[in-house]
């Protein structure tokens, strides 16, 4: 079968064997380059783990420089409320609010509602239809002791009529259309309401005994519908400054607000003017039948409205007899100095003068406010980064460590990289330096209490106490230390990590040591390649050469066998 060989049948020699041994032994210097290449392989491991921690620590210091690293604040101000931006002043206010800030209020005239009936005769007004601020409810309320049972069905005429028929004629009532009031006429004091009542109509009707014999509502009982359109709103002065479709506008405060009488009804009117950023709220008191503008911000501002004559606004008595109660502005101290006001309780740097520092006032009181460093957050970043310098410098030891033991040396993965052994050094020295111009005690980390670990590369923090009154009372020298530009801790470590990672552009140590590997793997492949070659060759020849041997050997061997046919040997006896 072609491409099987067995050697040595001819000759009794195992050539192959011997050819086996001898590529072997030639191919010693492939396998050295192999095991070349696997270290190298490692070194670009070594490295890349490297390339993880030094990344790990660039974000930790970058979080050292970051903005609002060493500005967070933190403000009390006892039962107000307060908040510190970043970098606002530490230190203790004293506040006292003699007079909080109150809104304007346009309170516009009572009773803008038309009243229940314009006649004395209430026989075609019902209860569901009353108009009142309130719907009488169905049961029975007491006159005199004695029950008056109604339903929402009943016109207030035959209310009337159940009071007399219920007090025997005693009591009598009628509707004043003139006041717009029901009233209660007996002889004698009369007596209403029972605890036991199921009705409401003496509350809708505002009626209360007095102690004589003559009771009236309190109030006019004729509101506005404030779900009807305006137009059947039952409004006691018509809307004329409309066009032919009903539509009509006014403005508060410079914003013009439209509405249309024959489909807006005064809710809707109320949702538009509150949405439309005219600085006012608007609300209409049921009870009061009144309408009112309130500023959505306190203190001494004013509230102006405009509109044609005939307009909305005059029906809903916010011109002619409205009524302006302007705010007040918030007045305070700080430190015992003059007084200061605010238009608003929540006291800012425009009034006080405290940059970043924002104090809302709920009281009249005096308060000491206080601002403080966030000193939690600073020693998080702190904490972190000392772990990160540590892991790369421990990882930097790792790999570069030479040891020797029982007389044997033993070498790390980059034990004979001389330039990433120095880079340990070169963090240790950038960490350790001074900040130069700073001109506060703050300038080193020995300032904060972080010194390193005795006979090691790696930093601790010793002195906690120092660390802590340095975030608690000297926050910007702090910040000054570690974010000062171009010369600063956190500039000159991401100067340093930045050269050895290449970011920015630039091409980094790093990369460079994984290129001279790659390219140095590439050349060992190239070698390994020309000897393999070489080897196949050779093993052609060697081969070539016994399998010649062997075709020799078997002639001989068959020319010798002829020979002995031929002449075979005789032996005498």
């Amino acid at each position: 079968m072609p491409g099987i060989q067995l050697s040595g049948l001819a000759s009794g020699f195992d050539w192959k064997s011997f050819v086996d041994t001898i590529m072997e032994l030639e191919r010693a210097p492939a396998d050295r380059l192999e095991t070349e290449k696997t270290k190298n392989l490692t070194r670009v491991s070594a490295l890349s783990g490297l390339e993880t921690r030094l990344n790990d620590l660039r974000s930790a210091v970058a979080a050292l420089n970051a903005p609002e690293a060493f500005g967070v604040r933190s403000a009390t101000a006892g039962a107000w409320t307060a908040t510190a931006a970043a970098g606002t002043a530490v230190g203790t206010h004293t506040f006292n609010v003699t007079r909080l800030a109150t809104v304007s209020r346009l309170q516009g005239a009572a009773d803008i509602g038309a009243p229940l009936a314009s006649t004395a005769d209430v026989s075609g007004l019902t209860l569901a239809s009353l108009g009142a601020s309130a719907t009488p409810t169905a049961g029975f309320f007491s006159v005199n002791g004695a029950r008056v049972t109604i339903a929402t069905t009943d016109s207030l005429q035959d209310v009337f009529s159940a009071i007399s028929t219920a007090t025997g004629g005693a009591v009598t009532a009628a509707y004043d259309p003139a006041n717009d009031r029901i009233t209660l006429a007996s002889a004698s004091p009369i007596t209403l309401g029972a605890s036991n009542d199921t009705s409401n109509f003496l509350s809708v009707a505002r009626l209360a005994a007095n102690g004589t014999g003559a009771v009236a509502s309190a109030t006019r009982l004729g509101v506005v519908n404030p779900v009807a359109t305006l137009a059947a709103g039952r409004l006691s002065t018509a809307v004329t400054a409309v066009d032919g479709a009903g539509a009509g506008a006014f403005t508060i405060n410079g914003v013009e607000i439209a509405y249309n009488v024959n489909t807006d009804s005064l809710n809707a009117v109320v949702a538009r003017i509150n949405a439309a950023g005219a600085g006012v709220t608007a609300a209409y008191d049921a009870a009061a039948d009144r309408f009112t503008l309130s500023n959505a911000t306190t203190g001494s501002l004013g509230i102006s409205v405009s509109e044609s004559a005939g307009g909305l606004l005059g029906a809903l008595g916010l011109t002619t007899g409205a009524t302006l109660s302007t705010g007040l502005d918030a007045e305070f101290t700080v430190n015992g100095g003059d007084v200061l006001t605010s238009h608003s309780n929540t006291l800012t740097a425009a009034e006080h003068g405290l940059a970043g520092l924002n104090i809302t006032a709920t009281s009249l009181a005096s308060q000491a406010v206080t601002v403080t460093a966030d000193t939690g957050g600073m020693r998080s970043r702190i904490d972190n980064f000392i772990t990160r310098f540590n892991a790369a410098q421990s990882y930097l030891e790792e790999q570069t460590r030479v040891t020797s033991s029982n007389g044997r040396v033993s070498t790390a993965t980059l034990a004979s990289n001389r330039e990433v052994q120095s880079w340990a050094t070169a963090m240790r020295s950038s960490a350790f330096a001074s900040v130069p111009g700073l001109g506060s005690a703050i300038s080193s980390l020995d300032a904060l209490g972080i010194d390193f670990v005795s006979g090691t590369s790696n930093l601790a923090i010793k002195d906690a106490t120092k660390l802590t009154n340095a975030l608690n009372n000297q926050p910007a020298q702090v910040a000054a230390f570690f974010q000062q530009a171009s010369t600063g801790f956190a500039a000159r470590l991401t100067s340093l990590t930045d050269n050895y990672l290449g970011v920015n552009g630039g091409t980094g140590q790093l990369a460079s040591q994984r290129t001279a590997i790659t390219n140095s793997n590439a050349n060992i492949d190239r070698q390994i390649a020309d000897i393999d070659r070489r080897l196949v060759q050779r093993r052609a020849i060697l081969e070539s050469s016994f399998i010649a041997m062997e075709t020799a050997q078997s002639r001989i061997k068959n020319m010798q066998s002829q020979l002995a046919s031929a002449f075979p040997v005789t032996t005498s006896k």
